[in-house]
Order: C-alpha cells, then sequence, then structure tokens
C-alpha cells in the first residue's frame, strides 16, 4: 500500500513539475532559448507615422479626440524626494489648469515665485484669495488664481486674460496653455527650494471643491464644479474605481453601473494546485455584465453638483462603499 501511494506521489510531483516549468507550463525554462536565436531585419518605421503627445484627462461628451493637436503635455513627476506627487496640465474644452499633488498653501510661494521673478509686474497678491494680478501688456492683465482640488491635499491653478478697458475675458487659449506651460517647468524644476507652506495662504487649505455628507442615512458627495467638469471628473472616478459602466446618460447625469467585488483571495476552480494562484491574481474579481446594479446620478443646484448612488436591489451597504471608491478616486 504504501509502495503504491509512493509512486502516485511521485508520479503527480514529475506531472506537476511539467505542468509548471515544461513547454506548455505556467513558467517553461528559457536556459537553452539563445540556441534558437537567429538574427531578424532591422525595424523600420513608416514615414507617416503620427504620435500624439496629449492626454485627455477630461473627455467631454461630443468632444473626444478633439485636443490631439492641442500639444497638452503629459503629466510630469515633480517632488523626487517623494515618489508620488505629480503636476498636470489639464483640459476640458477651452478651459486649462494646473493640477499639482500638493496643498495651496505649498503651491501659493512656488506660484508667487514664478510671477516675482519673471519679466512681467506683479500688480496685486492675496494670499487669501490664491489671487496673483499681473500685468501682461499696456491693454490686458493676467490674473491667476490658486484653488483647492477635487481631491484631498491637491491645487488647482487658474489663468485668464484680462482687458483692462472693458475687464472682460479675453479668449486667447494659445497664450494661456504657454503660460500655463512655463508655470509647469517651473513647478517641476524650483519645487525641492521650497520645503515649508505659506501661513497666509493656510485658509486655501480648507476651500475644499468637494465634501461628504449623509442625508436622510443616503452619503452624498457635493462638488464645487459646474456639470460638465463633475460629470467628466466622475467618469475618470469610475474608471479608476474597478466600476463596470454598463451604461450612460449624460443628459439625465446617470451612469448604470456594476460594483466589482474581490473574494477573499482563493481561487473559484478547484484543483489540486488552485491553492498555487498560478497565472491568476490573488483577488479574483467578479463582474456583473449582465445589467447594471446601480445609479451613480450626478445632479445641479447653485452652482454646485451632487452625486448620489442608488442600489437598484436596495443594497445600501455596497451603495455606500460604491459612492465611497468614487470619492476616494475624484482628481
Amino acid at each position: 500500500m504504501i509502495k503504491n501511494l509512493l509512486t502516485i506521489y511521485l508520479l503527480l510531483l514529475t506531472t506537476s513539475c511539467s505542468y509548471i516549468t515544461g513547454p506548455e507550463g505556467y513558467f517553461p525554462s528559457t536556459k537553452e532559448d539563445f540556441l534558437k536565436e537567429r538574427v531578424e531585419k532591422n525595424i523600420t518605421l513608416p514615414s507617416d507615422l503620427g504620435l500624439s503627445m496629449v492626454e485627455n484627462h477630461y473627455p467631454v461628451n461630443g468632444l473626444e479626440g478633439s485636443i490631439d493637436n492641442q500639444g497638452v503635455p503629459k503629466p510630469r513627476q515633480i517632488f523626487a524626494t517623494s515618489g508620488n506627487s505629480s503636476v498636470q496640465l489639464r483640459r476640458l474644452g477651452e478651459l486649462m489648469w494646473i493640477y499639482v499633488e500638493t496643498l495651496p498653501s505649498t503651491s501659493w510661494p512656488i506660484s508667487k515665485s514664478y510671477w516675482d521673478t519673471s519679466s512681467y509686474e506683479t500688480i496685486e497678491t492675496n494670499p487669501l484669495t490664491g489671487e496673483i494680478l499681473i500685468k501682461f501688456d499696456e491693454t490686458s492683465l493676467l490674473e491667476m488664481k490658486i484653488e483647492h482640488g477635487i481631491k484631498e491635499a491637491s491645487t488647482e491653478i487658474f489663468l485668464k486674460l484680462i482687458d483692462t478697458s472693458s475687464n472682460e475675458i479675453i479668449s486667447n487659449p494659445e497664450l494661456i496653455q504657454d503660460e500655463l506651460s512655463n508655470l509647469v517647468n517651473y513647478f517641476a524644476e524650483s519645487v525641492n527650494q521650497f520645503s515649508g507652506t505659506s501661513l497666509a495662504a493656510q485658509n486655501l487649505n480648507e476651500m475644499k471643491k468637494a465634501k461628504i455628507f449623509v442625508e436622510n442615512g443616503q452619503t452624498i458627495i457635493e462638488l464645487s464644479l459646474n456639470f460638465d467638469r463633475a460629470w467628466s471628473s466622475v467618469t475618470k472616478a469610475i474608471d479608476a474605481s474597478e466600476i463596470f459602466t454598463n451604461d450612460k446618460d449624460r443628459s439625465n447625469g446617470i451612469f448604470y453601473v456594476s460594483y466589482v467585488e474581490e473574494n477573499d483571495g482563493i481561487l473559484s476552480d478547484d484543483g489540486i494546485f488552485s491553492f498555487l494562484n498560478l497565472g491568476r491574481s490573488s483577488k479574483a474579481k467578479k463582474i456583473n455584465f449582465d445589467g447594471a446594479q446601480f445609479e451613480v446620478k450626478i445632479t445641479e443646484k447653485n452652482n454646485k453638483t451632487y452625486v448620489r448612488v442608488y442600489s437598484k436591489d436596495g443594497k445600501i451597504e455596497e451603495a455606500e462603499k460604491l459612492i465611497s471608491k468614487i470619492n476616494e478616486s475624484l482628481s
């Protein structure tokens, strides 16, 4: 009996090794692959190949792909010591702004230093409102405004050109993009010189664009954004939150979605090697592709937008988890 069990064990061991490291296994041996190598022809790229350097961070319905030739830079990493902060030039339609992963009170002295050392004349600065007024030429002014971003501890920097005679905003997206790009580069090159924050600008840290509260037992996200930007921001958050979008109804502000749930790390397949999780994620995911389980609804009121999640099956706890994931991914 023992001899038979030993034979079966050795057979299984031999089979499993082949299963793992054999030619068709999960980790095939490659130590002799060099014997089969051959020299291939050089790769030649087509002369008409076009490379886009643009990332549309906030796509708008009907405008997808419309900024491909605008030259908006890709996100650029700064704060090399931390390795997780970045500065980006973002765009939504004609609206452009800088996104920085740091508090406004830290972004303020860097931005002020940029204008103080530039060729422009700084006319007025107000750290309480985050505004800097710059004389651009004899007929126009540049107004820079620093605001707290949607994401916790983030900054958004906006710039607009104003006609001095009429006090109206002048539409010049090329100029605004150039000036914002210069400011992005300044942040990337100078940020390590600014280790502290501005006490005068601490007020800006409290002016958050995203707040969360509970009303009648339901968690709601309040955004100090118009509908267009709120829709784009929530779209980006859903995509980043492992939430499957079954359908969308932009005119009514509704996403029909299914929530991605993570198992406890145990595969559903039974088998002698299932405990190894070979070739599979340690957290298997289940998505309901057949029909939406939840509705994510955006409404607009008094210059603010509100995000709510409704469960079609009355799963209130799951709806709460879903809106929490969306809130964490907003940026």
